[in-house]
């Protein structure tokens, strides 16, 4: 009986952090037409949060693998899945700050920053220049 109770505790607990920080497997959706865009797996690497492109929903038509053409860089011309687009988030208090995300589709890199909520099941993107006044808010669905 007591292994079961231990068992429980130990998944409601990794269940708990789980949804209390970005790590995890993220359904982007864009925020202008509203269609899914990419799955994005964000991992926890010494403090810091990176996000990789792991599936890219296309249209029919649409090239399944497409190259970061507008990408400068080590990133040029290289595969959007399995691209790093999101580095360099920390925590902040109530979010994790100071990163970068990359937008494939442009090629441009924007200061990030993001903070969960719906009990950590929607992820808010917020990519700006400069001051977060000036950027542009994505809401990204948990897919754990």
């Amino acid at each position: 009986m007591q292994r079961w109770i231990i068992l429980l505790l130990a998944l409601f607990t990794s269940t708990a952090l789980a949804e209390s920080t970005p790590a995890g497997l993220w359904r982007t959706i864009d925020d202008h037409t509203g269609k899914e865009k990419s799955l994005v797996r964000i991992v926890e690497v010494n403090g810091e949060f990176r996000g990789t492109i792991e599936k890219l929903f296309r249209e029919p038509g649409e090239d399944p693998n497409p190259n970061c053409e507008k990408c400068t860089g080590d990133k040029k011309n290289k595969p959007v899945i399995g691209m790093m687009i999101l580095t360099g988030l920390k925590k902040d208090n109530s979010q994790w700050a100071g990163g970068e995300i990359l937008d494939p589709q442009n090629g441009k890199t924007y200061r990030c920053k993001v903070w969960l909520e719906n009990k950590g099941q929607n992820l808010h993107v917020r990519g700006f220049i400069g001051m977060a006044l000036l950027g542009r808010t994505q809401i990204w669905k948990r897919e754990e």
